[in-house]
């Protein structure tokens, strides 16, 4: 809104020429999240234990150490998505279709999550919505936000996989792109859901994905960037850097409150939202297979659950103590901090190399 309000009078005074520019938006964005989150979080968090007094229901097949948890609220994931939807409406460029595509994702997954969230609170389970409707309502969401981009996005480019480690090469998938971007983006959605089992360890590689899509989204936005990289330029795309600076803010405010030992969870309302949020960057962006990089932990979790119940299902054995991969850490003895930290650790080594392919070509 500022940059449509402001940016305009540029050429009149100068000092209005700095909302033409992405990287102080972008930055911007950080500040409005964060002072948003700080702000409203207290509010939020005292209104979530008013209406949940028991908190959000623990598993009872999963570790003990769990529920001393008891009683502390979920639904967290609204203080992000205010902080995102708020940051993102005043910074970025509101003309700009990939920003509304987007935020209907963003919205759109954390309506689901909210239900589901509602759903076991009032049964009291930790069993949500039955996992058909909603991962039905995930690929209806997902199936208009990318038509939406397919549409918006230049023909030769709106069907296309790039590859990374290798220039020039689009793969023109034709119609098959829609469900395999579909896929991406429910995919990074619930693989968010899985990774968020302890306090603080889905939040910081979020955050560190959402820093790496933001200088993605940047280079790719940028033709003289994109063909210095080697990388395939999507006009428009750069103001997805907006929103990601939105969602870096969000989340180092969000860690503040829910950091061990949390004062409140995301639930599926922030998981689900912010995963596939993700996930619709990363088609905008044509880096759905870096994503798989850059979010390598999330991928790691879900793999885990996959082998888990695939083994248990063939052999009548685990693979893990339990799934997902977190919970057989915390199982073998590891303390809780630990484990958050050192996969902190390694979300921040595949950042780095998902990076990478930005420059090995």
């Amino acid at each position: 809104m500022l940059y449509n309000l402001l940016a305009p009078l540029g050429d009149e005074y100068s000092v209005l020429f700095l909302f033409r520019s992405l990287t102080f938006r972008a930055g911007g964005a950080v500040v409005t999240a964060l002072f948003v989150a700080f702000v409203f979080g207290p509010l939020i968090i005292g209104w979530l234990k008013q209406q949940q007094p028991s908190g959000q229901p623990i598993r009872q097949d999963g570790p003990p150490q769990h529920f001393v948890k008891a009683g502390t609220p979920t639904m967290g994931g609204f203080l992000i998505l205010l902080a995102i939807i708020v940051s993102t409406l005043l910074w970025a460029d509101l003309t700009n279709g990939y920003i509304w595509a987007i935020l209907l994702i963003t919205i759109g997954f954390g309506a689901i999550g909210f239900v589901d969230d509602y759903k076991k609170l009032t049964k009291s389970s930790s069993n949500g919505l039955p996992g058909k409707l909603r991962i039905s309502l995930e690929v209806l969401v997902a199936g208009v936000a990318t038509y939406w981009i397919m549409y918006l996005m230049e023909p030769s480019l709106s069907t296309g996989l790039a590859l990374p480690f290798v220039k020039d090469v689009l793969l023109n998938l034709g119609w098959f792109f829609w469900p395999f971007a579909i896929f991406v983006i429910v995919g990074a959605s619930n693989a968010v859901n899985l990774t968020d089992g302890l306090d603080g360890l889905a939040i910081v590689p979020v955050m560190i994905a959402a820093g790496s899509f933001g200088l993605i989204s940047y280079l790719v936005g940028n033709a003289v960037f994109a063909n210095y990289l080697l990388i395939f330029a999507v006009p428009g795309s750069g103001e997805l850097a907006v929103f990601c600076g939105a969602l870096v803010g969000a989340a180092l405010g969000f860690l503040w409150f829910n950091a061990p030992p949390a004062m409140v969870f995301m639930g599926d309302t922030g998981s689900l939202s912010i995963g596939g949020a993700l996930g619709g960057i990363s088609v905008v962006t044509k880096h759905e297979l870096v994503l798989a990089i850059i979010g390598g932990l999330f991928v790691l979790e879900t793999v885990s659950v996959i082998v888990q119940v695939t083994s248990f299902k063939l052999t009548g054995r685990r693979v893990f103590r339990m799934a997902p991969l977190h919970h057989h850490f915390e199982q073998k003895g590891w303390a809780e901090p630990t484990i958050v930290i050192r996969f902190w650790i390694i979300a921040t080594v595949l950042a780095l190399a998902g990076l990478a392919t930005l420059k090995l070509r």
